[in-house]
């Protein structure tokens, strides 16, 4: 077998249903455990900062949901820090139009197809989009990025395609189609909309923290697979550092108007 080959189709091109239903069964079973040594060197993945030893991990799932060391994601904790929600790669839409439309990789999108209404994508109109691309050796748990009080959260889409640039570019709509978990948050009085966008397989998103008040760093949830978090912002709420590309979670990218 190709482990190279089979990993790269399976884990980032392949977004049948069917296959993806029996990837999820396999990856949290002990059966998987053989393929876990293989994964980590072909991905390079980083256990040195994990919280346990690779000989622990008894599933892929268990290594792709896999959590920190406490001291190896600092949380920026100057006032106002607006800190990157997850590991991946950060791009930016500036200045949304009236309708709240951006565009990825070629694809028009607006806001209020990611969030589900044209109510809920009013207050975004002229302000940003943060899209964090996670890939399969990024860390998979995502926090989050200010301190503020949950509104509310629902879900949305039935979809499992890729969210990588094949998918994005010639899928089926991804960001605004597949199964997303999002929360509408308030911070100082100004609303964010955090999007976690899953790929693969329907429900590889897992909320982990019920509390209505949430604080800066704070663990939310986790993919299963990896896939992408969108956070909106209003115009004017956030003041950007202007760093696009890798960034890691806790580190700030920009300021939070108080």
């Amino acid at each position: 077998m190709n482990l190279t080959r089979f990993y790269r189709s399976v884990f980032e091109l392949n977004g049948h249903p069917i296959v993806a239903k029996s990837l999820r069964a396999f990856a949290k079973s002990k059966a998987s455990k053989p393929f876990i040594r293989s994964f980590a060197s072909l991905y390079n993945l980083n256990l040195q900062e994990a919280h346990k030893e690779i000989h622990e991990y008894q599933s892929l799932h268990d290594l792709f949901t896999r959590e920190l060391k406490a001291d190896v994601r600092p949380i920026a904790a100057s006032p106002g820090s607006f800190i990157s929600p997850c590991d991946g790669v950060l791009s930016v839409v500036d200045d949304l139009t009236e309708d709240s439309t951006f565009t990825v990789k070629g694809q028009e999108y607006t806001v209020a197809e990611l969030l589900g209404t044209e109510k809920a994508s009013e207050k975004y109109a002229g302000g940003k989009v943060l899209i964090f691309y996670l890939s399969p050796v990024d860390y998979h748990r995502v926090h989050v990025p200010l301190d503020a009080e949950v509104e509310n959260v629902y879900t949305l889409g039935k979809k499992a395609a890729p969210v990588n640039s094949i998918g994005l570019r010639y899928g089926v709509r991804p960001l605004t189609r597949n199964y997303r978990l999002i929360t509408n948050f308030e911070a100082t009085g100004i609303p964010f909309s955090h999007v976690m966008v899953g790929a693969l397989n329907v429900n590889s998103i897992v909320r982990t923290n019920p509390n209505s008040h949430v604080q800066r760093g704070d663990s939310y949830g986790y993919f299963s697979f990896g896939s992408t978090v969108v956070i909106c912002v209003p115009k004017g709420a956030l003041t950007f550092t202007g760093k696009t590309g890798p960034v890691k979670m806790g580190e700030e990218i920009g300021r939070w108007q108080a």
